[in-house]
């Protein structure tokens, strides 16, 4: 019978032939698991590899370290095994040399990864590893076995079966799709899952009261960020922030800090999500393969989507009328495939005029419009070629987005650091400046109905010059009332997830121009005489915010 022990207990012997310090490597999958299959559950699988530990009477010390046990699992991808690799970093720490499995389909992802451990990963590490069933392994008594032809057969058809596996539990899932039923782990924001049904969706009122404010409010001429800051300074906590107070184990891969707020791709998912008329949309992303675990974005004609399928909480009305709001609120349009990359971006810096594409012996060309079209002596022709043109604006957005980078880190140091309360010079002389402003002409305003009375002006003088006053008044009160709002966002501080540093940073790796990153960033750009250009990115005051508010909280003279 083998000699097993504990670690600590164990005491090297000349006589030995060899010490194994052993771990098992336990494995149940999501399939296993979603199917209670007791045959490979976690403590039978335990069982028979106790059983074969102590059976063995070879002359050989053997260690038992630990068992390594990843419950509920993909085998597909390494990623998700945690304690498959905790094993791999004991190995290399010389804690393991000897690993114990039930079967090959317990321990690889592929057979591709089953030739590299077998023959590449564990030799170099002098790990002995022993398979027990299907096409039994033992690299230190059998080396050559490991290294037949029926253990990659064996790994083929292991693989065959995972594939096999994952296409069944995808066609469940479609047809279930197909018939409306709900299949998300977690239900929408605004909605919940059914306690007597987990495939159907109830209303969560509480949530779905701010579905409908979100709504109203775009409906109303708000913009998607004024949205957002209402909703954080109102306390309404965001999505991510609200399934956790309602105790549900959600994790947004986006949401790096522990407190999340409110965010304009946040309202933008909502208002765009057909679940809020009452109809079921899935299938929107899927994983690449069961070995490519990395979700990708599926064409909105693969959708599945199914018509009143639960209660609605906004009429087809309202959500038809905030979809085409929408289109003109982002400048987006269907793609076209007429449409060339900078069509409508560009504009002559001198005259103001666009610019028009010519192709010239297979080299793209913009030219004034006026000079081109209208008259060669109103302009110049502003010559700039494509791929000039597409370098100097893929430039400027990479610095942009650099910028962002760089304001996102120090934001984050400074918003983590003891508040400081700050108040910026230059808003409470634009304020200043606007109340006095506004003081005198609501003087001129009073006086002029005195003047008319005394006679030295008429009665439609008078009415022409009070609406006069009034315009001036209400727009005069409108800047002061956003310098207001600005100065109370720059003292209390600015999120990473700010439009500007969200907008620019998810584009950290950019190697490539495309309309809708145009669209996205650009707001338009010059070409000047001599072939330079200038170009005015998007977000500009939200920039300009951000850099007081930085330079505000990190001057040494800050209060």
């Amino acid at each position: 019978m083998a000699r097993v022990a504990n670690r600590q207990t164990i005491t090297k012997s000349a006589t030995k032939n060899k010490v194994c310090y052993v771990a098992f490597y336990i494995r149940l999958s999501r399939e296993d698991k979603r199917g209670k299959d007791e045959s490979e559950s976690i403590t039978n699988q335990r069982l028979i590899l106790t059983d074969f530990l102590e059976q063995q009477d070879d002359g050989d010390e053997y260690i038992f370290v630990g068992e390594y046990v990843d419950d509920g699992v993909s085998g597909t991808t390494d990623e998700e095994r945690e304690n498959f690799q905790r094993l791999l970093s004991d190995i290399q720490k010389g804690k393991i040399n000897c690993v114990i499995v039930k079967n090959l389909a317990r321990s690889f992802r592929n057979n591709g990864d089953q030739s590299y451990y077998l023959g590449d990963w564990f030799p170099r590490n002098d790990v002995r590893f022993i398979s027990l069933y299907q096409q039994p392994v033992d690299t230190y008594k059998d080396p050559q076995n490991a290294q037949s032809i029926a253990v990659p057969v064996q790994g083929v058809l292991n693989e065959e079966h995972a594939r096999g596996t994952s296409e069944s539990i995808r066609k469940t899932f479609d047809k279930k799709r197909e018939k409306g039923l709900h299949i998300g782990s977690f239900a929408a924001y605004g909605y919940m899952k059914d306690p007597e049904d987990k495939n159907a969706l109830v209303i969560d009122e509480e949530a779905a009261e701010n579905v409908k404010s979100i709504f109203t409010w775009f409906l109303e001429g708000m913009s998607k960020n004024a949205i957002v800051r209402k909703l954080n300074s109102s306390g309404v906590l965001c999505p991510a922030a609200y399934k956790k107070s309602k105790g549900m184990k959600y994790q947004n891969p986006s949401v790096t800090n522990g407190n999340p707020l409110w965010a304009a791709i946040s309202i933008n998912n909502i208002l765009k999500n057909r679940i809020y008329v009452g109809d079921m949309v899935q299938g929107r992303y899927r994983i690449k393969s069961y070995k490519i675990h990395v979700q990708e974005t599926v064409p909105e004609d693969e959708w599945f989507i199914v018509e009143n399928t639960h209660e609605p909480i906004i009429n087809r009305e309202d959500f038809a009328r905030v979809q085409e709001l929408m289109k003109k609120d982002t400048r987006t349009a269907p793609q076209q495939n007429s449409l060339y990359l900078f069509s409508g971006f560009l504009r002559c810096a001198d005259c103001g005029k666009g610019m028009t594409r010519s192709k010239v012996r297979g080299n793209v060309y913009y030219y004034c419009r006026t000079y081109k079209d209208q008259s060669k002596t109103a302009c110049t022709k502003h010559t700039i070629r494509h791929n000039h043109l597409e370098q100097g604006v893929l430039y400027a957005i990479r610095q942009q987005v650099y910028v962002a980078i760089a304001f996102s880190e120090i934001v984050s140091r400074i918003n983590t650091a003891p508040l400081q309360k700050s108040q910026s010079i230059r808003l409470n002389e634009l304020i200043a400046a606007k109340e006095k402003e506004l003081s005198k002409i609501t003087r001129y305003q009073q006086s002029i109905y005195q003047d008319w009375k005394d006679g030295e002006i008429s009665h439609k003088q008078y009415r022409h010059m009070k609406e006069d006053y009034e315009r001036q008044i209400e727009a005069i009160n409108e800047v002061i009332s956003n310098l207001h709002e600005e100065k109370a966002e720059l003292e209390n501080g600015v999120d990473t997830e700010n439009p500007f540093l969200a907008t620019f940073r998810k584009y950290e790796n950019i190697d490539k121009l495309t309309r809708e990153v145009l669209i996205e960033l650009v707001e338009q750009i010059k070409v000047y005489d001599n072939g330079n250009i200038s170009v005015s990115l998007k977000f500009a005051n939200e920039y300009r915010r951000i850099a007081e508010y930085i330079e505000v909280n990190t001057h040494q003279n800050a209060v």
